[in-house]
């Protein structure tokens, strides 16, 4: 006898459900600068679910506002890929510069500025056209790239130079430049845009600037027992929306710094892999994920406990990470 469509449903039901892919659940990509790969991460399982070929030497990657495209900056291949995040494929390049290492895109979603470490120059491009809408001078080696969350400024760091450069975004043209310590490697604004905290390799330092005078606020220091001065060398910056926190990255020192961002001290420091350049949170701000370049791993930090909680192996050299929410 025939099933009825009664008795079909649930069946069908469960049919579906088995051969639906999870897909619905935050993922982290991973930029992994030796294999010329992305690990992706499920931030359920903490776990690596996929491992993508890309361009050369890719570091720098960042989401689009609307979350459906990630960019990635391909240094060794002097362009920015667009993956359909979807799909996880690559759809498109864009024009770079020189070795593009680290980007920002603009509120407006169109306007992406990329830091060319050779070519002493920034390049504005318009994602959606891939016109290039300016080539804007600045000091020697750029690196670090952030845009306010008014749009209002980007700003460069240069390592050589040891400066950041405030660039206009609607001339598009170099503004000011405030001097901080040796090799500026990495800049972000709060979430408020009252402030912009940018990381000194060399010099050891974080620099807060107050925006909108662009005065220096403070200049942390940090200090780890049993870790040599100079192995202290900060690189990725992350905040926490509420302003509670600030993370940096301690690079070779193997440790991130909690600062309690409201008052600029120092409350704790982090034991993580080898290397730590460059981190992002969970979208809910529950986790830290930290890129250990040397151990070729990602440490995962519990934001409330300030504890890493798991270890997860990716490629060789990850640099850069971020998470794309779920999109149900």
């Amino acid at each position: 006898m025939k099933p009825t469509l009664r008795q079909l449903v649930p069946a069908l039901g469960l049919t579906a459900a088995l051969l639906t892919p999870t897909a619905f659940a935050d993922l982290a990509y991973v930029s992994n600068e030796k294999d010329n790969t992305l690990s992706v991460i499920d931030m359920d399982s903490l776990e690596v679910v996929d491992t993508l070929p890309v361009g050369k030497r890719p570091r720098g990657i960042l989401m689009s506002k609307d979350h459906t495209l990630l960019y990635i900056c391909a240094s060794d291949d002097d362009t920015v890929q667009v993956m359909d995040l979807k799909t996880r494929k690559i759809i498109d390049t864009l024009p770079s510069g020189e070795d593009p290492e680290q980007f920002a895109l603009h509120p407006n979603n169109r306007h992406l500025y990329i830091s060319n470490e050779d070519d002493a120059i920034v390049t504005v491009v318009d994602v959606k056209t891939k016109d290039v809408l300016a080539q804007i001078d600045v000091g020697v080696e750029p690196e670090g790239m952030a845009v306010s969350p008014d749009g209002k400024w980007a700003i460069n760091t240069t390592e050589t130079s040891n400066m950041l450069h405030w660039i206009d975004t609607e001339t598009m043209q170099l503004a000011d430049n405030t001097m901080v310590d040796q090799r500026p490697r990495h800049v972000e604004f709060t979430h408020d845009g009252s402030q912009a905290w940018a990381s000194s390799e060399i010099g050891g330092t974080v620099t807060v600037v107050d925006v909108a005078s662009r005065k220096i606020l403070k200049d942390l220091s940090f200090k780890i027992r049993g870790v040599h001065p100079d192995k202290i060398q900060p690189v990725g910056v992350k905040l926490t929306k509420d302003g509670k926190y600030a993370f940096v990255a301690l690079g070779p020192a193997n440790h991130v710094a909690v600062v309690d961002a409201k008052t600029f001290e120092v409350l704790d420091y982090i034991l993580v892999g080898g290397r730590v350049w460059h981190m992002d949170f969970s979208a809910d701000e529950s986790q830290l994920l930290t890129t250990n370049g040397v151990t070729g791993d990602v440490s995962v930090i519990d934001v409330d406990d300030l504890k890493v909680i798991k270890s997860i192996k990716v490629g060789r050299y990850p640099w850069g990470v971020v998470v794309v929410p779920d999109p149900a």
